[in-house]
């Protein structure tokens, strides 16, 4: 109650507005359910049984700022600045007309239909937990699918059938497995045996809308336990195939457990070195090394050996996150990062030239912090003596990172000369043998480090000397 009556300002004054002009509205579903486990934010949902063109003539002489892109699925967003107490606390708020919607067996795009009542909104939803409603102004408690006992036992239900619901709205079984990471609730056992009989059916639902689930689930509290029940149930063989995949293979660094089971603990890993969730790294964790399958050998002394996984698994990285619709920058950061993953276990004992730690830092570029934490987090082998060794290895190579960094601000690594530079020495006018020069000069400048000017200028006519007909 302390959580509603947090929010009763904004909630009750926007009520008693649809009162006035004869309408009901109600508090509903995510917003009652995390009022309930006290985590309500400013993010409110409401229904109500006026139709989008009223539910617009109300809000818009209110709130703050009103949009309509949901509107065409009956739903009116708002913004609402109020103050509470001592706080100004800004609402961001959707009243969404009583619905039903379903798929038909091919189309990706949902047909919505308006209710009467709001008994029937709520059988539609996708649990039960998230079928319950707060009427307002008077704040009376609807609850006619039992989702309170289900919220106490945190299980998750559907209203109706999990055949109805699942072939309404496919998208809900990756919904149970991202609310199963969000909330840390199991799934009911009925729910499960419908996700894998009906699995395929999430084929019918476009890229992006599952695109945003995944991240949903992947940036939860609780990853590993969405992530499995993806896998068991088989969804994942349609969503993020690589991943079951990698059930069937052994890790030759990390016997005691396979790949798949060695991934979901970098991811784990990964989270615990974040400062807030990131995204980029935990997709990186989660598909470092999902070029395993594609690389494996059996070798002749018994060994499983996985050759250039990184490299095979930053390509089907890029493949698989682009069929995602994932942002061409977010696709590019985490196949780098996938790339390279590996590079480290060159390092050793520190055997590297300041060249090679110039050029680790050179290729990590603005990924070289989530870079360290995905290589550290790579280290699951429960031989305690040889995690330390990996572990005052990484932490030598950040100490000699950061030496370097300090005397060369090797962030901006640059070559000696420029481009304009290099034209002017030369006597030439832009051209691709600049280009060339210029890539010369960078490889100098990681080999040796800083050149004084007349040194890189002698180095450059030097090299030009040798070049045969460029221009």
């Amino acid at each position: 109650m302390s959580e509603l009556l947090r929010v009763a300002p904004v909630a009750d004054d926007l009520a008693c507005r649809f009162q006035e002009a004869g309408f009901s509205l109600a508090l509903v579903g995510g917003s009652v359910r995390d009022a309930l486990l006290g985590r309500l934010g400013n993010d409110l949902d409401f229904t109500t049984d006026a139709r989008p063109e009223d539910v617009l003539k109300i809000v818009r002489p209110w709130a703050d700022a009103v949009w309509d892109v949901g509107i065409a699925f009956g739903t009116v967003g708002a913004q609402k600045h109020v103050r509470v107490g001592d706080t100004d606390r800004c609402f961001q708020i959707e009243v969404t007309t009583y619905r039903s919607e379903a798929y038909d067996r091919s189309s990706r795009k949902p047909e919505v239909s308006y209710g009467d009542s709001i008994e029937e909104d709520l059988v539609r939803r996708d649990f039960t937990a998230n079928a319950m409603a707060l009427a307002l102004p008077e704040k009376t408690f609807i609850d006619p699918h039992n989702g309170l006992a289900d919220l106490a036992a945190r299980v998750l239900r559907t209203p109706a059938t999990p055949e109805e619901s699942f072939s309404d709205d496919p998208l809900r079984m990756m919904r149970a497995a991202r609310f199963a990471a969000q909330l840390d609730f199991e799934v009911a056992p009925e729910v499960v045996t419908a996700m894998k009989e009906m699995s395929a059916r999430i084929e019918i639902v476009s890229a992006e809308r599952i695109r945003d689930e995944l991240n949903k689930l992947i940036l939860s509290v609780h990853p590993r336990q969405g992530l499995t029940l993806l896998v068991d149930t088989g969804l994942a063989d349609h969503v993020l195939p690589e991943l079951p995949a990698l059930r069937l293979e052994s890790d030759e660094h990390h016997r005691h457990k396979d790949v798949y089971e060695h991934t979901l603990t970098v991811l784990e890993q990964a989270m615990a070195l974040e400062e807030d969730p990131d995204l980029t790294l935990r997709l990186a964790a989660l598909l470092h090394d999902i070029g395993k399958p594609r690389t494996r050998r059996f070798e002749k002394d018994g060994r499983v050996s996985f050759h250039h996984h990184e490299v095979v698994g930053a390509k089907m990285t890029k493949k698989r996150m682009t069929v995602l619709k994932y942002s061409n920058e977010l696709v590019k950061d985490v196949s780098r990062l996938v790339e390279l993953h590996l590079r480290f276990h060159g390092y050793g004992t520190g055997e590297w030239t300041d060249s090679a730690v110039r050029r680790y830092v050179r290729d990590a570029g603005p990924l070289l912090d989530r870079l360290h934490k995905l290589t550290r987090s790579d280290c699951t082998t429960r031989n305690k003596r040889k995690a330390a060794a990996l572990s005052r290895a990484y932490d030598g190579l950040e100490e000699r990172i950061a030496q370097l960094q300090q005397q060369e601000e090797l962030d901006a690594i640059r070559p000696d000369l420029d481009g304009n530079q290099i034209m002017e020495i030369l006597g030439i006018k832009p051209s691709p043998a600049v280009g060339k020069a210029y890539k010369h000069m960078l490889e100098l400048r990681l080999e040796n480090g800083p050149m004084e000017h007349d040194a890189a200028v002698a180095a450059l006519k030097e090299w030009w000397a040798e070049q045969d007909g460029l221009s």
